[in-house]
């Protein structure tokens, strides 16, 4: 039986831990040759690429900055310069910068959009003009529940994950008759080492306002992430998947 997703090629960006970690070697485990995107932690990186190798899958580690244009089109055209393709763009990486609107710095609220949204529409448009070739693809976008819901605190990365809502509904008007299909994915509150800092305090907090009792595991997240970008969901575009144990329905 083979795999859903061999012969694809799959790049996802701030795959050197957390969710973009768990989502390349999901992509992988699904047969899927995986450009591994870091931009400084290049340990990190060739660990997430040590795992994918190790589980028998193929996997290279690719250093790029998202919100460099010039960078993420010369990263993208050395994928398909060395696979001849790319199939599926993981849109993972992000940093969140947070701080109540008359403590936040306008550098921190530019960088938190270059990363977490201007990145995206980087390598979105990199990526998509090999996937019009060969008329075929999936782009993914992590959002986030905070999009939807806001948080005080957080209007930067709030800001900015809506916009990539915006943008994957926009963008699945303009690609799909081209083959290729755009969505997003919402998480919740994920273990992640973002996660990992909070108190143990803050941590009971969540998870009492939480229906769903816990936070997600990464794992969790790249199962639906995994599930957009196989064969079975070419019918579902400019969708936003929330994985959020109920925290926002």
């Amino acid at each position: 039986m083979s795999l859903p997703l061999a012969g694809r090629v799959a790049l996802v960006t701030g795959a050197s831990r957390g969710i973009g970690r768990a989502v390349a070697c999901r992509l992988a485990a699904d047969g899927a040759e995986v450009a591994v995107n870091y931009v400084s932690n290049a340990a990190a990186a060739d660990e997430t690429v040590a795992r994918i190798r190790a589980a028998g899958g193929v996997a290279t580690a690719v250093r790029f900055d998202v919100g460099d244009a010039a960078a993420v089109r010369s990263a993208v055209q050395n994928i398909v310069d060395r696979a001849s393709r790319i199939d599926i763009l993981v849109n993972n990486a992000g940093l969140a910068i947070d701080g109540l609107l008359l403590r936040l710095k306008e550098d921190d609220w530019e960088r938190g959009l270059r990363i977490n949204l201007t990145g995206v529409f980087h390598c979105t448009k990199a990526a998509a003009r090999a996937m019009i070739r060969n008329r075929w693809g999936r782009i993914i976008n992590l959002a986030s529940v905070v999009a939807e819901m806001g948080n005080a605190g957080q209007a930067a990365y709030a800001a900015a994950k809506a916009g990539v809502i915006g943008l994957t509904k926009s963008l699945a008007r303009e690609l799909s008759s081209r083959g290729i299909t755009v969505n997003a994915v919402a998480p919740g509150f994920v273990e992640t080492d973002m996660t990992a800092a909070l108190s143990p305090e803050q941590k009971a907090f969540y998870e009492n306002v939480i229906p769903a009792g816990r936070v997600a595991t990464p794992e969790e997240v790249a199962e639906s992430v995994a599930f957009l970008a196989s064969p079975g969901a070419g019918y579902i575009t400019g969708h936003v998947l929330r994985v959020n144990g109920g925290l926002y329905v």
